[in-house]
This record gives C-alpha cells, sequence and structure tokens, in this order.
C-alpha cells in the first residue's frame, strides 16, 4: 500500500467540542482564581481556542457562570450518588452527602482547595443575580437530600427530621467554609464524626 493511500485511510483525531473545553477552563480558572478576575482572554487561552469559539457558545461571561455552576453542582451530585450506592442504611446515606463534600474537597485543584466552588462564585455576584439564585437551589437541595435520609430514621417524626436535617446543612456548610479557609479537608473529616455521634444519639 502506497503512502498516499495510507493517509487517506487514516481518520482524523477526534477534536472536542469548543463548549467543553471552554468550560472546563473556565471551571480551573473561575475556582481557582474568581469569577471577576478571570477575564475572557484567558478562558480561551486556557482552553486553546478563539474568542470567538466562546461566543459562538456563550452569549455572555454570565451565561458561561451559569454554566459553570450547573455543571459544578451535577459533578456533585455524581460524587453523592456514588457514595449512595455503598450506604447501606440511612446512618449511612445521610453520612455520604458529607463524604461528597469531602470527596468533591479532594479533587486534584490547579492551586489548591479554596472551599465551595458555588459559594465562592456566589460571594461575588450581586443580590438577586440569577447565578446566587442558582446556588441557593443546590444548597437547599443538599438539605432536601439530608431530610430525607433523616426522615428514615425518624419515621412520623417529620417537624424533628427537618430540623435536623437542617442542623447539619448548617454543619456542614460551617465545616466547609474552614475547610477552604485551611486548604484541606481536615474540618470535614471532624465534621462528619460530629454528624455521626448526633446520628447514633437519635
Amino acid at each position: 500500500m502506497s503512502a498516499r493511500s495510507t493517509v487517506a485511510h487514516t481518520p482524523a483525531p477526534s477534536k472536542r467540542p469548543a463548549r467543553a473545553l471552554l468550560l472546563e477552563a473556565a471551571a480551573r480558572l473561575f475556582y481557582s482564581r474568581g469569577v471577576a478576575a478571570t477575564g475572557i482572554d484567558a478562558i480561551t487561552a486556557e482552553a486553546g481556542v478563539a474568542k470567538k469559539s466562546l461566543y459562538n457558545n456563550f452569549a455572555s461571561k454570565a451565561e458561561l457562570v451559569a454554566a459553570y455552576l450547573e455543571a459544578r453542582h451535577a459533578e456533585w451530585l455524581e460524587l453523592y450518588r456514588r457514595r449512595l450506592e455503598n450506604a447501606r442504611n440511612p446512618r449511612e446515606r445521610v453520612l455520604a452527602v458529607f463524604d461528597a463534600y469531602a470527596d468533591h474537597a479532594n479533587v486534584a485543584y490547579l492551586n489548591g482547595f479554596r472551599g465551595c466552588g458555588l459559594l465562592n462564585a456566589a460571594a461575588e455576584l450581586p443580590a438577586g443575580a440569577p447565578g446566587r439564585l442558582a446556588v441557593r437551589k443546590h444548597k437547599e437541595e443538599v438539605e432536601d437530600l439530608l431530610a430525607r435520609h433523616v426522615a428514615e430514621l425518624l419515621p412520623g417524626e417529620d417537624p424533628r427530621a427537618a430540623g435536623l436535617a437542617r442542623h447539619l446543612a448548617f454543619l456542614l456548610e460551617g465545616a466547609m467554609a474552614r475547610a477552604g479557609l485551611e486548604g484541606d479537608d481536615a474540618c470535614l473529616e471532624e465534621c462528619r464524626m460530629i454528624a455521626s455521634r448526633l446520628l447514633a444519639d437519635l
């Protein structure tokens, strides 16, 4: 077979969609540098695509930020689902939420762990911004998951279950904030132990 025919029949290397490259680049930079400090030029350079590609996929930086928040929420949910698969009882299902937070903290982040990416982004957005509402929805969903699992431990005691779920949600968010300041998951591990003791006392 000639060299020419070999080239003709060699499939071209597959190219990843620009949207995926841009979203991954934005996620790395938004988390490590912050949303406001990360410009469009930095994102396109990190993604290795032309600026035109960004505006072909996202109408604005705000739309890219919204996509980042949605993707980060989906990433956490996937970590939670994996933990849930190995949970054998309601107590372990509650702790699966805590474990998913620790798993998210231990992702290999550019420049290290800086706390909850959703809250970090929300802190930079103005009151009433769609991004802040999206983050609030995520946090409410986490609390709802906790409430669902706690309710299995306290059947017929819905108000008590809801109160404990809120307590656990606040405990978890406080630990996440401290863990972000300290740059590791030690506070999250301690938080999980506290939650485990609370559940054992039911």
